[in-house]
């Protein structure tokens, strides 16, 4: 099947998703009989896993060593831990050692390891298969913690590459006590341990070099006590080897994803409106850091059992049947439109029909 052969004017949206699905899956089948090597799913996982986690070690050795730049050891393990999130979420998929718990479990441990940032990814498999459930709406409560829906802004720009930030401003947002204590007790269960000491060292590497750069302006350098000099050593070398990484990370595929998810008008159930394709040359530098989100992750959310770097090789041909079964392409209008699927006017007139049609 190749997509040409179905007339998306003689289907509905769930003929439409069905089909996409179908030619999607028999390309991941076709390259599994080419390539047997892909057969071997778990061996594939864990040998990436790794290859990520070897990489990023060995990049902050050389930097220590001072055989590295810092610039390269950031980017090379922010490139790096974009490859642990997409085995994060194939596992809560259940894609690799699915009936072996013990190999499972520690792939989960140590891909959190890799991205301190993030929530608890036990916790974070109930948030996902939700949003699976409930995409584009008030209820999907993955993605509304990463701004999707949220209009652009100032408020937007801090919440989506700061976890904690956006915890932060939801709960001053929150309009009674018992809600703001609700997020405040929420977000210490889902950021606890790793993700609260991540985002308290950045606040403190901020911190830290601000006040010098103040002090230094204002020509009265502060005489930090030798404790505190040798603890900002430490943070200073993990701002490069795995903060940083994850901070630059963390923007990337935020940034990416909220906008690629529809949010508010979407049609329960229908898969073609919940996400579009994000593929603009000019996004390859957030692309970069996120292991091409944009492009693939709504073939995803029609073929969800697929691990990710099969989705990258069937991305030609999952492309193709999306444009033709009518989901979008690099609909930027999004951005304005707070993630709308269509603007505010023409989900009203399209309500007002669809009232006046029940009556």
């Amino acid at each position: 099947m190749d997509g040409t052969s179905a007339s998306p004017q003689q289907m509905n949206a769930q003929q439409r998703a069905a089909h996409i699905r179908d030619v999607v899956l028999a390309e991941g089948a076709r390259l599994r009989r080419q390539h047997s090597w892909l057969r071997h799913q778990d061996a594939l996982g864990a040998g990436i896993l790794v290859v990520a986690l070897v990489g990023m070690i060995g990049s902050a050795t050389l930097y220590i060593s001072g055989s590295m730049a810092w610039w390269a050891c950031l980017l090379l393990n922010a490139f790096l831990a974009s490859l642990t999130h997409e085995l994060e979420h194939d596992l809560i998929h259940s894609m690799y050692f699915r009936k072996q718990r013990l190999p499972h479990n520690l792939m989960m441990g140590l891909v959190w390891l890799a991205r301190p940032s993030t929530i608890n990814p036990w916790i974070r498999r109930h948030l996902h298969l939700n949003h699976h459930k409930v995409s584009g709406t008030e209820a999907d409560m993955e993605e509304r913690a990463i701004t999707n829906g949220e209009p652009w802004g100032l408020a937007r720009l801090l919440m989506v590459g700061d976890n904690v930030m956006s915890a932060f401003i939801r709960l001053l947002r929150a309009r009674t006590w018992k809600h703001k204590l609700a997020i405040l007790k929420r977000s210490l269960l889902v950021y606890a341990p790793l993700a609260l000491l991540h985002w308290g060292a950045w606040y403190l590497f901020l911190g830290f070099h601000a006040a010098n750069g103040i002090a230094s302006l204002m020509g009265t350098p502060i005489a930090w006590s030798a404790g505190t000099l040798q603890t900002m050593q430490v943070i200073d070398i993990a701002a490069v080897v795995i903060i940083g990484p994850n901070v630059l990370r963390t923007f990337c595929l935020h940034f990416v994803s909220s906008n690629m998810h529809y949010y508010g008008d979407v049609e329960p159930g229908n898969v073609i409106q919940q996400t579009q394709v994000l593929n603009p040359w000019w996004l390859w530098p957030l692309q970069a850091f996120c292991f091409n989100f944009g492009s693939t992750h709504g073939i995803h959310h029609f073929v969800v059992k697929e691990p990710f770097y099969i989705r990258q090789m069937t991305a030609g041909v999952a492309h193709r049947v999306m444009a033709q079964m009518g989901v979008r392409f690099n609909d930027f209008g999004t951005f304005a439109r707070a993630n709308r699927f269509e603007r505010h006017e023409h989900a009203q007139n399209r309500f007002n029909r669809a009232e006046t049609a029940t009556r």
